[in-house]
């Protein structure tokens, strides 16, 4: 998995339904807008809001539309029900699953370290590791990070901490496996590039698709201060759907553009029209 990913986002009715005609055209909206890559049921895509059987039935939409790449999020708290998601992944056609750090309670290094290993064995598909410590309070240390890299089954990591010492600790530490190392914040995505990221799972790519994939290219171009000169102009815009607003921004952000996003499922509640005109603003900004 190089170049731009999209955790995409779920479209659901007002009563939380899934609306699956929706995500088929979102498929094809994120594509046309030059994404390399999919990753239904992330933390963007509100899987820690859908049942087990919800999740499967999104990775099949979403792996039987794409032509891209698709990266699925199989991750839970408990090891049974990640192997039972990652395998359904497989079956639903998933190239590969993103597996979120085991959270609620806490677990030391070693016992990171063995969880990983375990449904890297287990998994028919190669398995990504995924660190979100603002959501999890987990954070995989670079030390567990590189021991894990050289196993077989184990092709990569999303790295949504924000923090580039990390990411270039992560790196000098798997810069010699078959690793891919993704930034995982749409604020730092040129200068995780810069520091040897393979690419990036990016919520700002839902809004702003076609602005995330240009940096990349700019970044394999060469033109690296293009790069960053361009990324600092959306800092401002992936704020906003991220810590600031989260989801409903996002979603909100991306039917400014005319995109399906759908509502949020609750106990997410859709932003105020005043935040939606704030979000108006910030996306058309960003395609100038």
């Amino acid at each position: 998995m190089h170049g731009t990913g999209v955790p995409l986002l779920t479209p659901f009715d007002d009563e939380g339904n899934l609306r699956e005609a929706d995500l088929r055209e979102l498929v094809a909206w994120v594509e046309d807008r030059g994404v390399d890559f999919i990753v239904p049921c992330g933390s963007n895509s509100e899987a820690e809001l859908m049942s087990v059987e919800e999740r499967n039935r999104v990775t099949e939409i979403v792996a039987d539309e794409a032509s891209v790449p698709v990266l699925a999020g199989t991750g839970h708290p408990g090891l049974r029900e990640t192997l039972r998601q990652t395998n359904l992944a497989a079956e639903a056609g998933a190239d590969a699953a993103l597996v979120v750090t085991p959270f609620y309670f806490g677990h030391g290094d070693d016992t990171l370290a063995d969880y990983y290993r375990t449904v890297a064995e287990e998994s028919p598909i190669p398995v990504y590791l995924y660190s979100v410590p603002v959501f999890t309070d987990v954070v995989l240390s670079p030390e567990v990070v590189g021991e894990l890299a050289d196993h077989e089954n184990i092709a990569g990591m999303k790295d949504s901490s924000g923090n580039l010492t990390r990411l270039q600790r992560e790196r000098a530490r798997t810069e010699d496996a078959d690793f891919d190392l993704l930034v995982g914040s749409g604020s730092i995505f040129a200068a995780g590039l810069d520091a040897g990221a393979d690419g990036g799972i990016l919520g700002l790519a839902n809004v702003a698709p076609e602005r995330a994939s240009e940096i990349y290219r700019l970044h394999q171009g060469g033109h690296d201060a293009q790069a960053r000169q361009l990324n600092a102009k959306l800092v401002e815009l992936n704020q906003a759907i991220t810590a600031e607003y989260g989801v409903p921004g996002a979603k909100a952000a991306m039917q400014a553009r005319g995109a399906p996003a759908g509502a949020p499922r609750r106990p997410h509640r859709p932003v105020s029209d005043e935040v939606r005109g704030e979000l108006a603003e910030l996306v058309q900004a960003a395609e100038q």
